[in-house]
């Protein structure tokens, strides 16, 4: 039996992408230990996750950095992964006891589908399509109660006041919102589920209090255990760029992802399946654009 450590001490969606090296790692060796090295964003989904059987959160103290050394140093890795590429886990890691350390080489490596590709390599695996399916061994996420349905994201990434400030603003006002919402109802018949994570616009507060739509469902601060199940088990989404986009693609659902023009997204995203994008831009024409997608 082989031990493999990884560090992913950043946020969920970077973990999404290590989930498809872990795939690869349980398909060629099914006997192998695997340890996470996590942070406090991405624990308790990491800590959820099948596949795994260890995991160790990372905290800025000396005592818990300390004790981590202590968990780390029990064993003997065969692989120490550092797909993070943070100083602290590389510092960790040249104390514990390992056979070989694989770095990211970002000079060779310009896509993170390319890293993962590189690392499977270096172990002496084989990449396969097969393991950008990363959910496939979730059950618990099979759930076809809610029938056919979208999913309209709209999270705090849809103003720049809640977002990345020096992006474009593509916040629409209440009227266009609704517009929108009923124009998708329209050319897509099918059910919408709004949903919006843990941080609620006030629009859609002001929303779940009237009766503008036909076939449409707001829901509110969703964990992110829960929009992965709703996103799961859609036919289309709809969303700002971020881990909810990896959950999409990790299932090959349809997609419609709203990105910036200043960042170049295809580093994250050149391995996504059934995938379109649009720009960041006023809502009228960013409306527009969505709906010639459909």
């Amino acid at each position: 039996m082989k031990n493999y450590l990884i560090f992913r001490t950043d946020r969920i969606g970077d973990f999404l992408l290590t989930c498809i090296l872990i795939k690869n790692i349980r398909s060629n060796d099914p006997n192998s230990s695997i340890t996470i090295v996590c942070s406090k964003k991405n624990y308790d989904y990491i800590s959820r996750y099948k596949g795994i059987d260890q995991v160790i959160i990372y905290k800025k103290n000396l005592l818990s950095y300390f004790f981590n050394f202590l968990k780390l140093f029990k064993k003997k890795f065969d692989y120490s992964i550092i797909h993070d590429d943070k100083d602290r886990s590389k510092i960790l890691n040249f104390l514990i006891r390992k056979k070989k350390t694989i770095l990211i080489d970002k000079n060779k490596q310009k896509t993170k589908i390319d890293i993962i590709k590189n690392i499977i390599t270096e172990i002496g695996f084989n990449y396969s399509e097969n393991n950008l399916n990363i959910l496939d061994i979730k059950n618990n996420l099979l759930d076809n109660s809610k029938g056919k349905y979208i999913v309209f994201h709209y999270d705090e990434k849809w103003s720049n006041k809640t977002y990345i400030s020096n992006y474009m603003n593509i916040e629409p006002n209440l009227d266009e919102l609704i517009n929108f919402i009923k124009q998708l109802e329209e050319k897509l018949e099918l059910k919408i589920i709004i949903t919006t994570g843990s941080h609620t616009p006030m629009k859609l507060i002001k929303l779940t209090l009237s009766d503008y739509f036909k076939n449409v469902e707001i829901l509110l601060n969703q964990s992110f255990f829960e929009l992965e199940k709703i996103v799961f088990n859609s036919k289309l989404l709809i969303s700002c760029h971020g881990s909810i986009s990896h959950i999409a693609a990790s299932k090959n659902i349809s997609q419609i992802d709203i990105i910036d023009k200043s960042y170049d997204y295809s580093v994250w995203t050149s391995h996504f399946r059934n995938y379109n994008y649009v720009f960041r831009k006023n809502f009228d024409e960013l409306s527009k654009d969505i709906y010639n997608l459909l």
